[in-house]
């Protein structure tokens, strides 16, 4: 049980950090590469904070399940 905790863990904060990356990049930012699709794009600013919106929503039910 604890290495799944661990795994969700890890994964929420990827979900957080790549969330808080494709808003950089969606409103311009961050632009990485330079040559990115994504660069001032606004969809990709929604995408990013649903993406980061569940990463903190895993990170919350797990503190609130902690058994």
């Amino acid at each position: 049980m604890r290495l799944i905790r661990t795994a969700v863990t890890v994964l929420a904060c990827l979900f957080i950090l790549v969330g808080l990356i494709w808003i950089g990049q969606g409103t311009g930012y961050f632009p990485y590469p330079a040559s990115s699709f994504m660069i001032n794009q606004t969809p990709w600013i929604a995408y990013g904070a649903l993406l980061a919106a569940v990463g903190a929503g895993l990170l919350l039910a797990l503190r609130r399940y902690r058994r």
